[in-house]
């Protein structure tokens, strides 16, 4: 059972990152937008389960919650704390550590970008791993690349910045930016 550690506020109001002392997935990121999406995974699940939660996304030592508009922070905050408290940490069996949530095609988008041989998506993760992703874990979420056809780069935000403004404008821009002047040029980048 993972301890938190602390729990933070993220740029996007409604969503804050609980960290925690033991990992509950090791390296993958876990995205559940809808209840339905978490019906088989448990830790997600159960944190539906509470109530008022619009989005669950966790990775490593980190879990990040989206509520409600109309739910209020310090009613719900110790009833998440349940069964995040009541998570197996990763490696123990559960189960919460295989699968991410989302649905199959946009895995396979993720887990197809991931293993293509392309140099450009090796340049484009290189430059996010080193630039971008560690900013958006320290605020609760993440990004993946889902595809590049034909100069499109589609990518999707997880955790606090997948309905941050501030992920769909500014941090949005500064990516494309940087993959046009550090990749190529023509790459045009877009969050779906």
């Amino acid at each position: 059972m993972p301890k938190i550690a602390d729990i933070q506020e993220t740029p996007n109001p409604n969503a804050v990152k609980f960290i925690l002392r033991e990992p509950v997935s090791y390296g993958t990121s876990h995205q559940f937008e809808t209840e339905e999406s978490a019906k088989d995974n448990e830790l997600a699940k159960s944190i539906f389960d509470v109530g008022n939660v619009v989005s669950v996304f966790y990775m490593d030592k980190m879990i990040t919650i989206e509520k409600t508009d109309t739910a209020d922070w310090d009613e719900i905050l110790p009833e998440l704390a349940v069964p995040i408290r009541a998570a197996e940490v990763a490696g123990n069996g559960n189960g919460n550590g295989n699968g991410n949530g989302t649905s199959a095609e946009a895995v396979g988008g993720a887990i197809a970008a991931a293993a293509n041989n392309d140099p450009k998506i090796a340049e484009i993760e290189g430059l996010l791993d080193e630039r971008i992703r560690p900013y958006l874990a320290s605020d609760g979420g993440w990004l993946e690349i889902l595809s590049l056809e034909n100069n499109l780069l589609k990518i999707r935000y997880q955790g606090a910045c997948g309905s941050c403004p501030s992920s769909l404008t500014g941090t949005l821009a500064a990516i494309e930016n940087m993959i046009k002047d550090e990749v190529d040029p023509e790459i045009d980048v877009e969050a779906v």
